[in-house]
C-alpha cells in the first residue's frame, strides 16, 4: 500500500488513518459520570450495531460500566472519526434524556490500526475477555459481542 493512503493527525492523542483498515477503538465516560446502567448499556450496544454493514463493518464490541471497546472497519464514505463522533454524540443525546447531565464522554478516544490476523484475534479475545478481567467469575455478559464469521 502506498504511503499516500496513510494520514496522521493529532488531537490530544495521535491518530493514524489508513484506507481500508480495521481499528481497535476505546472511549471512556468522563471521570465525574456514574457507571452506565443496564438500560444504558443496552442502548449503547444497539447504537454500535445500528449501521453495521452500512457505514462500517463491526467485528466485536464490549460495553463496560465506564468504557466501550470496538473492533470496526469504516466504509470509505465514513471515516473512523465520523463513525466515533456519531456513536458518542447520539449516545450523549440519549443518555442526557435520562438522569445524566454535562459532558458524558471524555473528549479523546484511543484507536489503533489492526496490522495482522493475529493482532485481530488478540483484540477480539481482549474485547470478549474484558468483563471477566474486571469482574472475575462473571459469566454470560450480555454487552459483549463478536461477529461469528470473522473479518468481512
Amino acid at each position: 500500500m502506498s504511503p499516500t493512503h496513510l494520514h496522521i493527525y493529532h488531537r490530544f492523542l495521535p491518530h493514524w488513518r489508513l484506507d481500508g483498515a480495521v481499528y481497535f477503538v476505546t472511549w471512556r465516560l468522563e471521570r465525574d459520570q456514574q457507571s452506565l446502567t443496564v438500560s444504558e448499556r443496552d442502548q449503547l450496544a444497539e447504537i454500535l450495531r445500528k449501521f453495521d454493514g452500512g457505514r462500517y463493518d463491526l467485528f466485536a464490541y464490549v460495553v463496560m460500566n465506564d468504557h466501550v471497546h470496538a473492533l470496526v472497519q469504516p466504509h470509505a464514505a465514513f471515516p473512523l472519526e465520523r463513525v466515533i463522533h456519531s456513536w458518542k454524540s447520539y449516545s450523549t443525546w440519549l443518555l442526557q434524556r435520562g438522569f445524566r447531565h454535562g459532558r458524558i464522554w471524555q473528549r479523546e478516544y484511543y484507536d489503533r490500526i489492526i496490522r495482522t490476523e493475529s493482532d485481530f484475534e488478540e483484540k477480539v479475545c481482549y474485547i470478549l475477555g474484558n468483563p471477566a478481567r474486571r469482574w472475575p467469575g462473571i459469566e454470560g455478559y450480555p454487552w459483549a459481542w463478536c461477529r461469528e464469521d470473522g473479518v468481512g
